[in-house]
């Protein structure tokens, strides 16, 4: 049954939507962004990179196809809140465990159904992410000027380092599938089950590693090629990550990063990074592979990106050769991907993996295994 009690989203800026309590009850803190896919609301529900953010579905109608327990990119719901329009008040597929309320309030998500979440958007594409709060349930009846209040006082993204909270606290191996390549030592920042498939299958032992790994724990796994996965928070915060990268492209591990991966090779080469307006969320963003002249179709969620000119390849201002920039994002002309010119590393900065689709980047998983092989050969 649809919920009829009472909860509001408050945006830090005073604006306020009215609905109905959706998941658990009470109140929940994070920064309002929008996703816009029409499907894959569970990948995007237990995609790490999504913590620390309340996450609204421009999509009416949510929750048809329940959840189930082959789907999960994760081992939990990371959003901190979730805003749908219409909630599914059945679930129709076969594939189904349960409801997607179910899981929300398992896992103590707070959400709001029965707002326009398309009016949310138009307002956070014009303004910008902001800081949100969602209260339902006893703090529901909260004055708005103490809601508010609340919203305000929360941390922003900006300046958040959040890979403790989203990573391992021990090491995780996958077996790799057919012929096996070597063990790849993956940096653990919010990583996607569908990513650590993805590298299996392409004859990778993945080792998957503490966020807080250090440099002589990563070479006692004798890796061939290093990974540095997705993850929430700002790039600026994560120095420790950058200096580890660059002690593995000193060593000319070969390096391939996904999201976040990709603001932090930015840094490692000397490039800065910036917090986006309202970001790149969904299953349908544009981007030109500059290598092949092709426009994917890809999925996003990222708020930051890398600082680096796009009409030429230049420096490494930190010495690693020429670097230019691989992928654009045709919305916006965004730094969609680097590729080292002088030693073996690339990113991307959307999610190849995308389980729920569309895989249309999937190809960047065998550019990477013929990279590491051709390194190999070469040494």
């Amino acid at each position: 049954m649809t919920s009829t009690d009472p909860a509001v989203l408050v945006l830090e800026d005073g604006t306020r939507y009215e609905g109905r309590a959706y998941g658990a009850r009470g109140r929940t803190l994070g920064e309002a962004v929008f996703a816009t896919g029409m499907t894959g609301y569970q990948e995007t529900l237990t995609d790490p990179s999504y913590a620390g953010q309340i996450v609204v579905m421009t999509a009416p109608h949510i929750g048809n196809t329940g959840m189930n327990d082959e789907d999960p990119e994760s081992r939990k719901i990371w959003v901190s809140g979730y805003v749908v329009r219409d909630p599914s008040r059945v679930v129709s597929n076969h594939r189904a465990n349960r409801s997607l309320d179910d899981d929300l309030v398992a896992n103590g998500i707070v959400g709001l159904s029965g707002i326009d979440t398309r009016a949310v958007t138009r307002h956070l594409r014009d303004s910008g992410a902001m800081r949100a709060g969602v209260f339902s349930g006893p703090d529901a009846g909260l004055s708005p000027e103490k809601q508010l209040e609340i919203v305000r006082s929360s941390p922003e993204m900006a300046g958040l380092n959040l890979s403790a909270e989203v990573s391992v606290t021990s090491p995780v191996v996958t077996p790799a599938q057919g012929q096996r390549i070597g063990n790849l030592a993956v940096l653990d920042l919010g990583v996607k089950q569908s990513t650590i498939d993805n590298l299996a299958a392409r004859g990778f032992e993945v080792h998957v590693l503490p966020h807080d790994v250090t440099i002589e724990q990563v070479l006692a796994i004798d890796p061939v090629a290093a990974f540095y996965s997705n993850g929430p928070g700002d790039p600026e915060a994560s120095d420790a990550h950058v200096a580890l990268l660059r002690e593995l492209l000193d060593r000319g591990l070969p390096f391939f990063g996904i999201c976040f991966g990709n603001q932090l090779l930015g840094r490692a080469l000397g490039f800065g990074t910036y917090k986006l307006p309202f970001g790149h969320r969904g299953i349908n963003q544009p981007v030109l592979d500059r290598s092949t002249g092709k426009v994917e179709i890809t999925a996003h969620n990222h708020g930051f990106a890398v600082d680096a000119p796009l009409d030429r390849a230049v420096e490494s201002p930190h010495g690693y050769g020429m670097v230019g920039v691989s992928h654009v994002g045709l919305n916006d002309q965004v730094v969609e991907g680097l590729r080292a010119l002088d030693i073996p590393a690339f990113s991307v900065q959307y999610h190849p993996e995308a389980a729920a689709g569309p895989h249309d980047a999937n190809y960047l998983f065998d550019r990477f295994r013929d990279m590491v092989l051709t390194h190999q050969k070469a040494n």
